[in-house]
């Protein structure tokens, strides 16, 4: 029963770190990246598909997109999809590439980023303890049932307690790294 719980606790906290870290990936740096535009969605066929599914997206350099639609007849389509998403981007079309080139970021925007990054980790954060809280109810449940004794609850507690530990060092870390990611020129 206690190691069961304790793996299911530990595979929990890697998802919310692994969400944390997709969360992350969506912060725009200066730097492009073509994972950039993954939730942007542009009409194909009357119905709603995201970019990646109806072209080709690579990195031309470090700060340029380029997207190249697998039929002609969708280059005005996905440059304004791109357009008209939220991040701030200038799509331009040349033939039947479209360039997107990232904008350099204002110091006013990178510190809103970090606000959100920071934001992102604490929300991260609460989900591990959520998580650490569950766990501990569960073990208290059983000893009030009497399926362990309360020397293996308090074992099994501590255990829990360094998973948390382990996990939200994680978050700081990958928070850390997202805000100096961010604060580079």
């Amino acid at each position: 029963m206690i190691p069961e719980l304790k793996n299911t606790t530990e595979q929990k906290m890697h998802k919310s770190i692994d969400a944390l870290k997709a969360d992350l990936a969506k912060v725009r740096t200066g730097r492009a990246h073509a994972g950039l535009l993954d939730h942007v969605m542009v009409e194909y066929y009357g119905s709603m598909v995201p970019v990646n599914q109806v072209a080709n997206v690579t990195l031309i350099d470090a700060r340029t997109i380029g997207v190249q639609p697998w039929e002609k007849n969708m280059v005005s389509k996905v440059e304004k999809a791109i357009r008209d998403c939220d991040l701030g981007l200038n799509p331009a079309a040349q033939g039947e590439l479209i360039r997107v080139p990232m904008p350099a970021l204002t110091e006013e925007r990178r510190r809103d980023l970090t606000k959100v990054v920071r934001h992102e980790g604490e929300t991260a954060k609460v989900a591990v303890r959520n998580l650490r809280r569950d766990a501990n109810q569960q073990l208290k449940d059983a000893v009030k049932d009497k399926l362990i004794s309360e020397d293996e609850e308090r074992r099994a507690e501590d255990d829990i307690q360094k998973l948390t530990d382990r996990s939200v060092a994680e978050i700081d870390k990958l928070v850390a790294q997202k805000e100096q990611e961010l604060m580079q020129i």
